[in-house]
């Protein structure tokens, strides 16, 4: 039986007026069958039968304590408030005559002298007043579900349409792709040969600018080694070049020397380009001054200490000059920083090879064409990317239990939040829930949908998250999440019952049941 049912029974069983059934002190009405004075009682358990005068002496018979239901004889004894106008209830025997009225009718307390009122009208008063509040917000929740159910068919029959609609406009949306692809590949074989022709003679160009500049090098450098200036550069004239030594052992031996000529003595012009390969990456032009170690100065000592002049007059260096900007010309240093070795020169040589040139008109036209194919193909594709996207979550929504009536479909793609005093916590239905510090940071994931899981009778009223955050050194995060009826729709709380495994309340209309009405055969009995 659900809660609203066992409210509105309850409701109909608080305040029933009647006159009170005699019975032995403690039993229920459910039990009175068992206790008929005049005849022998049998405990209930069935272990002993006494004679009837035996029940309520204040001593225990019975192991389960069934013949003292109106003392404190039994220790495992319970006794039956009766609470005339108000819910019976029952309390352990040892409460009985403690001087503490446990009973809102006092018949706990008949022997202990204990000053006692009779709550149990007052009591049921305001137990009325609020299950009839409770009944209300039942009704009109059960109302409002009445209408979400009616949105939630509504809204699937549309989702079905929409989804049918989708797979439709899909399949022309997949020919027109493959159609526009097919455009796209004849447009770009064209344009592909034509920028391969176009690359072709700039490559071309540029092994024709190379090739010039290093002939141009190869005979400056020809001069630079010819000394003489005879027409031949000479093994005695690569001599004077130390970095040239191939195996750059310190020793730059003639032999060597003759293997960079090619076995030969000396070489003119012509023979020059035949051991260029062998020297152009090693050569310095002797243009470029060696670099100065300036890693220690050389200051010499003044001639006296009263000489303010560092050095004698006769002994002042011969470059210097009192002209400042032509010392900072002249510096070696900065000569030798502006001057590129023989790699850096190749390199700024590939610079000033320049940019390839602009395609021509003709291929231009064919490059347009192709851009104008690839961005009608890459929009297709992308609409298509769009429709399928549409249609998968259609799909999802439609495939996911939303209950029996899919009365709790309003809740998908849905978010409620719940502000404590240090955190935020962000239930999203049949997606997941989350954590945030309300001063900033992260947020932790304390569990992701995984399925209903109520009891068998009410599976509908407990949502399971699960798979969240790891907490450290534990297990990863989980949250339980209680449905109760009500108006509206909101979360109410939050707990940790256990160490990450969480506890969220959450209201809503969609888990309200109908009522029973006044005369249906479930209304319970009052307790007499």
């Amino acid at each position: 039986m659900s809660s609203q049912s066992l409210l509105l029974l309850l409701l109909l069983s608080v305040g029933v007026s009647a006159v009170e059934v005699q019975r032995p002190r403690g039993v229920p009405l459910s039990k009175l069958q068992f206790y008929e004075e005049g005849k022998s009682f049998t405990c209930l358990d069935g272990s002993h039968t006494i004679s009837f005068d035996r029940v309520n002496d204040d001593y225990c018979d019975c192991q389960d304590g069934s013949d003292e239901p109106g003392t404190a004889a039994c220790p495992n004894g319970s006794f039956h408030c009766t609470n005339v106008g108000f819910r019976p209830t029952f309390i352990p025997s040892s409460r009985i005559n403690d001087g503490i009225c446990d009973c809102c009718d006092t018949t706990d307390e008949y022997n202990s002298g204990a000053v006692c009122q009779n709550t149990c009208k007052d009591l049921g008063r305001k137990e009325r007043e609020s299950l009839l509040k409770m009944a209300e917000i039942a009704k009109e929740g059960f109302l409002l579900k009445q209408q979400l159910i009616h949105e939630a068919k509504s809204g699937l029959e549309d989702k079905k349409a929409k989804l049918s609609d989708l797979q439709v406009s899909k399949k022309d949306l997949e020919e027109k792709v493959e159609a526009l692809r097919t455009v796209k590949e004849t447009a770009e074989q064209p344009e592909k040969e034509a920028k391969e022709r176009h690359l072709k003679a700039w490559e071309d160009e540029k092994d024709r600018i190379r090739m010039k500049k290093d002939k141009a090098r190869m005979a400056e450098m020809f001069l630079g080694l010819d000394d003489d200036v005879d027409g031949f550069v000479t093994v005695a004239e690569l001599l004077s070049h130390s970095e040239l030594d191939p195996d750059s052992d310190g020793s730059f031996t003639e032999e060597e020397a003759q293997g960079l000529l090619g076995g030969a003595d000396k070489v003119d012009t012509v023979a020059f380009e035949g051991i260029w390969d062998n020297i152009k990456e090693k050569y310095i032009s002797e243009a470029a001054p060696a670099p100065v170690d300036t890693s220690q100065e050389d200051i010499r000592e003044p001639v006296s200490d009263n000489d303010s002049e560092p050095y004698p007059e006769d002994d002042i260096p011969e470059d210097e000059d009192d002209d400042d900007e032509e010392d900072e010309d002249d510096d070696p240093d900065d000569d030798y920083k502006r001057t590129p070795t023989a790699q850096t020169q190749e390199k700024k040589e590939d610079d000033d090879e320049g940019t390839m040139p602009p395609y021509d008109q003709e291929t231009q036209v064919l490059i347009d064409a192709a851009q104008k194919a690839r961005d009608e193909f890459d929009e297709a594709e992308r609409v298509l990317r769009d429709k399928d996207d549409q249609i998968k979550n259609l799909e999802k929504e439609i495939s996911f239990d939303f209950g029996p009536n899919a009365e709790f479909a309003y809740l998908y793609s849905q978010c409620y939040e719940l502000t404590t005093s240090e955190y935020i916590y962000r239930l999203c239905p049949f997606n997941r829930v989350s954590q945030k510090s309300k001063y900033g940071g992260s947020e932790t994931n304390l569990g992701t949908w995984g399925k209903w899981a109520g009891p068998e009778d009410n599976i509908y009223s407990m949502m399971k998250y699960e798979h969240g955050t790891g907490c450290w050194q534990g297990p990863n995060r989980s949250t339980m999440v209680k449905l109760t009826c009500g108006k509206e729709t909101v979360v109410t709380s939050t707990s940790e019952p256990q160490r990450c495994e969480y506890l969220m309340e959450f209201i809503s209309p969609a888990i309200c049941q109908e009522p029973p009405s006044p005369g249906s055969d479930h209304v319970l009995h009052q307790e007499l």
